[in-house]
């Protein structure tokens, strides 16, 4: 009887093999667990803050990958894959889900609207129309400047909004709130970054008052500054539930994919556009030229005494900013 020996292994075929393998875990498996650990950790620090900004792309991405991880038949990785896929897709779809978490219905309907005018260069007239155009009753600006003030004074904005609690300055610093109503308690106040926050309380016809400030944290633009940026965040004004309602809109710098905000909002507050299903919709990035990917770190935090209605964001020329404007339900006058 002849036996015949079994023929060798490729060996050229087992290397190839294995760098595949290695070249799944390091493109597709472990970049994607690496996030959304740190992502639910809320660990990211360092050079990390700016890039979790852009979490809702590398959410995609996390899909796009975990198939590519299946496909490749590397099963302990696709098992990683699809988890860290998931849980980042958890983290980001709620945005996009309409009357997740509108609030209360009843009450009185107030359109506020916030923009940041990049240092006083927006262009006035499209602010001073959408103020027209959307009813807007209570208007907040960062980077307000004096030259800006001026130039909205005489596109008619104070016609619109005769009321106003200004901290203008030159630069980026400055801001505003501007209202349809009286204001009461007017004042500013500067931040550890150095932006001033214009503040005051406004009662509209009908309804309580409610507290309204104009927030500007510090952007964590290098990471000698990311203190200053998580000190700004957890020094904004908290709802307090026995207190007036509080609404707190404006650039704070930060996407619903940092801690420090997501702190902020824990505290009582509902991001109007995640609860209208707008919080994918982008204001910030390459609204001025810059090849940025647009990301979300405008805002409008309602105290959860108060209902969203709807949100829309807008552009504003010489601005690389884009406005939002919410549609909101505040409690009615006891």
């Amino acid at each position: 009887m002849t036996i015949t020996a079994a023929p060798p292994v490729n060996a050229g075929r087992r290397r190839k093999r294995a760098g595949v393998t290695v070249l799944v875990w390091l493109l597709f498996v472990l970049p994607m667990a690496a996030w959304a650990v740190i992502r639910f950790g809320g660990w990211e620090r360092g050079p990390l803050v700016q890039l979790f900004a852009f979490t809702p792309y590398v959410a995609a991405w996390a899909v796009v990958s975990a198939l590519i991880v299946v496909f490749s038949r590397r099963w302990l990785g696709a098992s990683i894959a699809m988890v860290a896929a998931a849980l980042l897709v958890v983290g980001v779809l709620p945005r996009m889900m309409t009357d997740r978490d509108p609030g209360p219905a009843a009450g009185v309907e107030v359109h506020v609207m916030t923009a940041n005018v990049l240092a006083g260069g927006g262009d006035v007239d499209t602010i001073v129309r959408l103020v027209r155009d959307h009813d807007v009753a209570v208007l907040a600006l960062q980077e307000l400047t004096p030259a800006i003030k001026t130039r909205l004074t005489e596109a008619g904005l104070d016609r619109l909004l005769p009321y106003s609690s200004l901290a203008a300055e030159v630069g980026t610093s400055g801001s505003a709130v501007y209202s349809r109503f009286p204001i009461t308690g007017i004042g500013s106040r500067r931040n550890g970054g150095g932006f001033l926050q214009a503040y005051g309380t406004v009662q509209p016809p009908g309804a309580g008052p409610i507290a309204i400030e104009s927030a500007h944290p510090v952007a964590p633009y290098d990471v000698r500054i990311l203190g200053e940026w998580r000190a700004d965040l957890a020094s904004e004004p908290r709802p307090d539930p026995n207190g007036t309602p509080r609404i707190l809109l404006g650039d704070f710098n930060s996407t619903l994919d940092h801690k420090p905000l997501r702190d902020l909002i824990a505290s009582g507050y509902r991001d109007a556009a995640a609860a209208d299903g707008s919080g994918l919709v982008a204001t910030w990035g390459p609204y001025d030229g810059d090849p940025i990917p647009p990301v979300t770190i405008d805002h409008v935090l309602v105290d959860r005494r108060i209902g969203v209605r709807d949100v829309a964001v807008h552009g504003v020329p010489r601005s690389d900013h884009r406005s939002i404007i919410a549609s909101l339900t505040v409690p009615a006058a006891s």
